[in-house]
């Protein structure tokens, strides 16, 4: 009988991977990559300040200066009282999941900020980001961890 249960079991398990599973995770891989694209998008032509306030979900938290910045709210006035000009923060994923169900996602990749010190002389700080992203209830893409 426990034999019987076990073979049921890993059938049970076997089946949840479906191929229409498949084909929604790389759907949902594409919207990622989409809204990831637009996010960079919109960072590039109208500026970090916008761009972060409107991707960051109501419960999103960011993580700058060794602070938690937590809440929309928060992020975009952090972004609006940080944030100075000639600053420019490029960034691409170079790897994007999501879970079985489709309402989280997360991210990874490589990223460039440039500025400008107090002298003005260009800095350049390279390194990895990883974002969060969450599905909303209108089925867009929002970020809960940057």
């Amino acid at each position: 009988m426990k034999r019987y249960c076990n073979i049921l079991l890993f059938i049970g398990l076997f089946a949840c991977q479906s191929p229409e599973t498949k084909d929604n995770s790389e759907k949902w891989k594409s919207e990622i990559i989409a809204t990831e694209k637009a996010f960079y998008d919109m960072a590039q032509k109208e500026g970090l300040v916008k761009a972060f306030q409107y991707y960051a979900a109501e419960e999103g938290v960011i993580k700058r200066n060794r602070k938690i910045i937590k809440g929309k709210t928060a992020i975009s006035e952090w972004y609006q009282n940080d944030v100075r000009p000639n600053e420019s923060l490029t960034w691409a994923p170079t790897f994007v999941d999501v879970s079985q169900s489709g309402d989280l996602a997360y991210t990874y990749g490589d990223f460039t900020f440039t500025y400008l010190d107090s002298l003005g002389n260009e800095k350049v700080n390279k390194g990895i980001f990883h974002t969060v992203w969450k599905r909303q209830k209108d089925g867009s893409w929002r970020f809960v961890w940057d």
